[in-house]
């Protein structure tokens, strides 16, 4: 190496310089311990990182929204001190249709209940009353994912204290309305839309946050939590959080890594970890692709659940129930990224063309929920979607700075591309996705072909490869009801702590799950200190 931590030791060892490894580290260094971050790549931010992807781009390859990310985290580590600045765009999303107005849901509920009703006067009149439904059964998720799951079966009272908050928080709903948040929490999306509006376009909106990441199409059940889960921080102003971070998306790592920093915290980049050394049921440090070693009581990964264990220590060190459980961690990739570097802005039918505010948002390309399913069917068969649903952004309009001047960029996230294609390889299909992704562009945009001067297509293979994205997956583990709270990553060991002695997990791949959130980092550090003062 050589990095001068070879033959140091640490108080703890954090594997993964993404946002939450690094809040991890950063509460850990607060709080008085001798800590590290080791990164296998050269840069921060995992799968929230800024590349140079195409010469003066500054390019989102990994996740380009953090509305999800927690505030507590923003004021607790006092981000705004390294400089962290978030962008809160006018519009929440843009939906347009290949031949008829777009729809756009603006921020402001008032704003936006005007556009619907352009559409349906009907569906503009239930408008407030979904968004308040939706705020506060979302506010009970925050409150739930910034809690440790108690142990089930092995339950221990002083574990359900900090719930009371939450229990507290649902009584208040009322009868009914716990009965209701009971009743949308297993159902499909679908189910939920249709029982409050009429309009496709509108309803397809609504819907993508519900299977964004998702291998599922709207029709499965679960799919309503996902929307509840992806409405935490928005509000009652929003269906869905959304904000994009001044600068690109490292900016958020940048900054966790100065207030890891300014705490004491070390942080080594370039660095793979090939193994978590042990000595028995015990953690003693890691080993680094080098071959050289670092000495810690305490490694914490913000790996993928699956790649921890079996990669960076093997099966041999646990029990076959353990094994058998961790193998059968669902983790099947859904979405693949396509990059466009752009001379201009395109002009999309029925939206305002180069409306800064009206298209600063998501652009949402799904005309209606059977749309949205039909092209989940194609992944199911192994096929990437002909007809793919677009969730996509052009970040260049309210942030500048992230190209030559007078350039844009267009990102857009791609449902749905299987992990594994039935008849080739994406090494085989990766182009043909690309075209056939500017081909749905341009039946939104006419002629955004000509606007494109460089693309890049990441598969779910590329998001493994790359951000150690097992399978794929953007959430270390999909989310389905069955992979949540003290079942994830597995039962038994939800609360952060696994079957090894100083071994945590603070990654998507735990409690409450993914998105740029920073709370399993949050969570996880939380326990580690409750964890030490215990000892003490």
């Amino acid at each position: 190496m050589t990095t001068s931590a070879a033959g140091r030791s640490f108080d703890a060892l954090i594997i993964g310089g993404g946002h939450n490894g690094l809040v991890t580290a950063a509460y850990l260094a607060r709080a008085g311990l001798k800590v590290m971050v080791v990164e296998r790549r050269a840069m921060l931010g995992g799968a929230a990182a800024t590349e140079e992807v195409f010469p003066g781009f500054r390019v989102n390859t990994g996740a380009f929204d953090a509305g999800l990310f927690l505030p507590e985290i923003y004021t607790g580590l006092r981000l705004e001190n390294e400089g962290l600045e978030f962008i809160t765009p006018e519009a929440i999303a843009i939906a347009p249709q290949t031949d008829g107005p777009a729809l756009t849901l603006w921020r402001d509920p008032v704003r936006a209940q005007v556009e619907i009703a352009r559409f349906s006067k009907a569906d503009a009149e239930k408008y407030p009353a979904y968004l308040r439904t939706v705020a506060r059964f979302a506010e009970i998720m925050r409150l739930i994912s910034v809690q440790t799951p108690p142990s089930i079966p092995q339950l221990h009272a002083g574990e359900l204290l900090p719930w009371l908050p939450v229990a507290l928080k649902t009584k208040r709903l009322g009868n009914r309305q716990m009965m209701e948040l009971l009743r949308l929490l297993p159902m499909p999306v679908s189910d939920f839309l249709d029982e409050w509006f009429d309009t496709p376009l509108l309803k397809a909106a609504l819907a993508s946050a519900g299977v964004t990441g998702t291998p599922l199409g709207p029709k499965a059940s679960g799919t309503a939590f996902m929307l509840l889960y992806q409405a935490m921080n928005a509000g009652p102003a929003g269906f869905r959080a959304s904000r994009f971070v001044k600068g690109g998306m490292s900016r958020l790592s940048e900054a966790l890594a100065q207030a890891a920093r300014r705490y004491g915290a070390e942080i080594c980049l370039g660095f793979g970890v090939a193994r978590i050394l042990l000595d028995g049921e015990r953690v003693t440090g890691i080993e680094l692709d080098s071959g050289e070693q670092i000495a810690a009581p305490m490694v914490v990964s913000s790996a993928a659940p699956r790649h921890t264990f079996f990669d960076l220590i093997g099966p041999a060190q646990f029990d076959v129930r353990f094994v058998r459980e961790v193998k059968t961690i669902k983790s099947r990739g859904s979405m693949a990224r396509v990059n466009l570097a752009l001379i201009g802005v395109p002009s999309f039918t029925g939206a305002p063309p180069g409306d800064r505010a009206a298209l600063g948002g998501h652009l949402l390309f799904c005309p209606s929920l059977e749309s949205l399913e039909r092209a989940s069917d194609d992944a199911k068969y192994g096929r990437f979607s002909q007809q793919p649903f677009l969730d996509a952004a052009i970040p260049t309009l309210l942030d500048p700075s992230l190209a030559p001047p007078g350039q844009h960029l267009m990102t857009v996230n791609v449902q749905y591309a299987p992990y594994t294609l039935q008849d080739e390889s994406w090494e085989q299909a990766c182009d043909r996705l690309g075209e056939r992704v500017v081909e749905t562009l341009a039946s939104y945009a006419p002629g955004i072909q000509e606007l494109i001067t460089a693309r890049q297509v990441l598969t779910p293979l590329n998001l493994e490869q790359t951000y150690g994205l097992t399978g794929g997956n953007i959430y270390h583990g999909e989310m389905g009801l069955d992979q949540l709270l003290f079942m994830r990553p597995v039962a038994g060991y939800g609360r952060y702590r696994t079957p090894l002695d100083g071994l945590y997990l603070c990654g998507a791949g735990a409690h409450p799950g993914g998105g740029v959130t920073g709370i399993p980092g949050y969570n996880a550090a939380r326990e580690i200190l409750a964890d030490l003062k215990s000892r003490h």
